[in-house]
């Protein structure tokens, strides 16, 4: 198990996540994230919100031609002793097990009630799976056993 108790804890409480894929030329693409924890699997999917594309995105074709993502989920406050932050750094795939894509859409749909409203589908909105591979985290209160 590669993510411990305290960094599941801090990331299911946290609404959004930054997510940073490399373009064919090692460019540096960011962008916020909705997100589900499921396992020890991170996932996220292209949802309604106004886009050009949904397929052709850009996140999309940086993880087909290099799957090396990382993602930072962290907490600003202006009191400075509850900053926080985990970085998983790992592999993301397109996920194509309609089970997986189904049952991992429910709890989105649960932890985002904005997803409710939305028809989602394989074909036309994908779903990635990031495993991670390397966690980092940080809080500036260090937490209690």
């Amino acid at each position: 198990m590669i993510l411990t108790e305290a960094d599941r804890g801090f990331i299911e409480q946290q609404r959004t996540g930054h997510l940073a894929t490399l373009d064919h030329d090692g460019n540096p693409h960011v962008i916020p994230i909705c997100f589900a924890l499921r396992g020890e699997h991170l996932y996220f999917v292209v949802d309604d919100k106004p886009k050009r594309a949904r397929k052709g995105l850009k996140r999309l074709r940086n993880i087909e031609g290099d799957p090396r993502v990382a993602v930072v989920i962290d907490r600003y406050d202006e009191n400075w002793s509850r900053l926080a932050y985990v970085q998983l750094r790992g592999s993301a795939l397109i996920v194509h097990d309609p089970s997986e894509y189904s049952q991992v859409l429910d709890e989105l749909k649960q932890r985002y009630p904005q997803y409710r409203a939305m028809s989602f589908s394989m074909t036309t909105h994908p779903m990635v799976r990031i495993t991670p591979l390397h966690v980092h985290s940080w809080r500036a209160t260090p937490t209690r056993p």
